[in-house]
């Protein structure tokens, strides 16, 4: 069977997959595995992540066709996959060739809904990042024929919305921590001085995010200190792409050395900073999962007074002390330290309930290579498994990303 992974988006979206195409490689020699990316950057960073991850399995690395428009608009602007559906058309004769096309994002269903591929061609969803947030439930992931739920929390909340089917799911399953844990994996020290580190990651959406009103507030804040060392490495959608004028922006911060400004560097994805800090700041970007790993303080910042308690979607915002007013960020980061230990048997217990079993002991994406292997040879031998139908099912109706 010829399975794709295909990587049509940004680069951040990579290590979501990439393990579990490593892995049904490694294990399932009867499965021809391709990983397929919109720009050389996507195969030099897939294969430096195939490297770090240690495995040896036979990838076959294929280069996406792209319309000269996407490929000027790269060359002009540094965006990596700029014009995702025209992308998608131009591939569609290799796509529809394959068995399974597998996906960290949800625009590659045009395939599908624009009959570009065959019935017997399987959608698979891995999705990339494991908030709280409504895109977690979004009503067309029902869509894909097979679907990896990261743990019990999501998986609930997808199956009481009709979002995903018995048997053509996977819950527990992380990639990204498994790359991250690799043996090749390395963490470097983040500053050369003992200063407590923050990593303020605000999310993209202007919207949700606590950017616009009170971003640079907090910047100029952390110039200021002298108790702490601030990394700044928003989401990589924020700037992007990070150009020389946007760095420029933030060019009166270059001399303070107690701070790190990264707009979308490989290091804001490979958890580097999430790893490294001591103290997570945020909004309602999905990273406050991943810092969990190792449960530590953290706060939130919600400028537009936003109603969140008893909202599944700020779920995460149980974790820490919740701020309104940019002026108590120093007192709610020394809250944040000294009632730590009343937040640390929540975050574990959020840990757990996102991720299940991944970040511990075997890679969650061998169990997941394995699950969607034996899927995969069932839906060829039983013809009663049908393909997912295009169309949001009514009891998911509203939940928009």
């Amino acid at each position: 069977m010829k399975v794709c992974f295909l990587y049509n988006a940004q680069l951040h979206q990579i290590p979501h997959s990439l393990p579990i195409a490593l892995e049904l490689a490694a294990r399932h020699p009867d499965f021809e595995v391709d990983v397929a990316g919109a720009s050389h950057r996507h195969l030099e960073f897939a294969r430096r992540l195939a490297a770090q991850y240690g495995l040896a399995a036979h990838i076959r690395y294929l280069l996406l066709e792209r319309p000269w428009i996407a490929r000027l608009r790269s060359r002009l602007t540094g965006e990596l996959a700029p014009k995702k559906k025209q992308t998608l058309t131009l591939n569609a004769c290799y796509l529809s060739g394959c068995d399974a096309v597998v996906t960290p994002e949800r625009t590659s269903l045009d395939l599908r809904r624009s009959g570009l591929l065959p019935s017997r061609t399987r959608m698979i969803y891995t999705g990339h990042g494991a908030g709280d947030r409504a895109m977690a439930v979004a009503p067309e992931i029902h869509e894909f024929d097979f679907v990896f739920t990261f743990g019990e929390k999501l998986e609930k909340r997808r199956l009481d919305l009709g979002l995903i089917r018995p048997g053509a799911y996977a819950t527990g399953v992380y990639a990204k921590f498994d790359w991250v844990l690799a043996p090749g994996g390395q963490q470097t020290r983040l500053f050369d001085n003992d200063r407590p580190t923050v990593l303020y990651s605000p999310h993209f959406d202007t919207e949700l995010s606590s950017w616009p009103a009170v971003g640079w507030q907090v910047l100029d804040h952390f110039a200021k200190s002298t108790r702490y060392n601030l990394v700044f490495a928003p989401h990589v959608r924020l700037f992007e792409p990070p150009s020389y004028w946007k760095y420029f922006a933030f060019s009166r911060y270059a001399k303070h050395p107690h701070m790190l400004i990264d707009l979308g560097s490989e290091r804001s994805i490979d958890m580097s900073y999430t790893l490294g800090a001591d103290v997570y700041l945020g909004d309602v970007s999905s990273q406050v999962a991943e810092f969990m790993l190792r449960p530590r303080p953290s706060v939130f910042l919600n400028p537009r007074g936003t109603a969140w308690q008893g909202d599944p979607n700020y779920r995460f915002w149980t974790l820490g002390p919740v701020l309104s007013d940019i002026g108590g960020l120093d007192a709610a980061l020394l809250q944040a330290f000294e009632t730590h230990t009343d937040y640390e048997p929540r975050q574990r217990a959020y840990f757990e309930e996102t991720f299940g079993g991944a970040g511990r002991g075997e890679p969650s994406s061998r169990r997941g290579a394995d699950l969607m292997a034996a899927y995969l040879r069932r839906s060829v031998v039983d013809h009663d498994i049908e393909p997912a139908r295009v169309g949001s099912p009514e009891v998911a109706a509203g939940w928009g990303d």
